[in-house]
């Protein structure tokens, strides 16, 4: 039996009991804090332009798995499988050094003040903004998860093979509508993806045995050139065709049969989904609006697991018993 039902509906208890967002949370005990961060996702950037696209998922990643609280950070201990082994994140999601710098960074100039979930958070808008895409005003406050679960996160998050209405049912669930998916499945303007996520899409489509008869020709022939049968499955391909630049390129692929992922072609063949694709790829001035609207509707999804501001990202605060159980006293 599925978690999801009763995992929605502590999420919605607890978001109406959580303490406020808002922004400018830390303007009298860390004013430096946005300035910190920002500084530090410019040096990753600099180091390496990919890791900004990756920082930017752990807010979807870590915000729809119980809320934002950093679950997503934790590192598996003795007593608690985390979420860094689910199977949306294994071999996925990288870049956790970049977190776990800023952190530093912040805990010199004003130590144990601002939570690892709020990280996140600002980590992300700059991710963006730094690409060439929109800026916002991030609402902060979030306290850090004291613990974080794969089988939630298997319950929740998608699968690169989902379909629109799957997808649409799912953002449904946390209060995020139709526009705000399309808007939101728009972080695939930069980055790259693994060949893993689409072999099937390119030799054995919903078990025909044949490729996606949604995908372009060409594409196609680049994409088998890039992942083979039988190739190495973790090389990774452009998620759009301007990987490293945050605009409305990415829709303009999706119209044009260009998709990388299987969940990303879906939103062009889908009638629903299509209306705002067609005005994404059109507009790019609409696009930025809506995903700086999506992005801060997701960040307000709060978790009641909380508990405190963590001075380290990675590390689940254990309790004494804990600590006994694992010694085997």
């Amino acid at each position: 039996m599925s978690l999801l039902p009763l995992v929605l509906l502590l999420l919605l208890i607890t978001m109406a009991v959580a303490t406020p967002l808002r922004p400018g949370f830390y303007s009298e005990t860390c004013p430096e804090a946005e300035f910190i961060v920002r500084d530090m996702m410019i040096k990753a950037m600099i180091r390496e332009p990919r890791s900004v696209a990756s920082v930017m998922r752990f807010q979807f990643h870590d915000c729809f798995v119980n809320g934002c609280d950093a679950s997503l950070l934790l590192d598996d201990t003795p007593t608690m499988l985390g979420e860094k082994l689910a199977l949306s994140n294994i071999n996925s999601l990288r870049s956790f050094e970049v977190i776990d710098e800023i952190k530093e960074a912040l805990e010199k100039v004003c130590p144990g003040t601002v939570s690892c979930a709020d990280i996140i958070i600002m980590a992300s808008r700059d991710a963006v903004s730094l690409s060439g895409g929109p800026n916002w005003e991030v609402k902060l406050g979030r306290e850090d998860s004291l613990t974080a679960s794969q089988e939630d996160s298997d319950s929740i998050m998608p699968s690169p093979r989902a379909n629109a209405s799957f997808l649409i049912d799912l953002f449904a669930k946390f209060n995020l509508s139709v526009k705000d998916l399309v808007a939101l499945s728009g972080s695939h303007s930069i980055g790259q993806g693994r060949c893993f996520s689409i072999m099937f899409r390119l030799y054995n489509q919903s078990g025909s045995g044949k490729p996606d008869p949604t995908i372009e020709p060409k594409f196609r022939e680049k994409l088998d050139r890039l992942c083979p049968l039988g190739g190495d499955e973790n090389v990774t391909v452009d998620l759009d065709a301007t990987p490293q630049i945050f605009d409305n390129q990415y829709f303009k692929d999706l119209a044009a049969g260009r998709g990388f992922l299987n969940s990303d072609e879906t939103l062009y063949t889908n009638p629903e989904t299509r209306e705002y694709v067609c005005l994404f790829k059109e507009n790019q001035g609409e696009f930025f609006k809506a995903f700086a609207e999506g992005m801060i509707k997701m960040g307000d999804l709060q978790s009641g697991r909380a508990g405190e501001i963590r001075s380290n990202c990675r590390v689940a605060n254990r309790r004494p018993v804990d600590i006994l159980l694992e010694s085997g006293l």
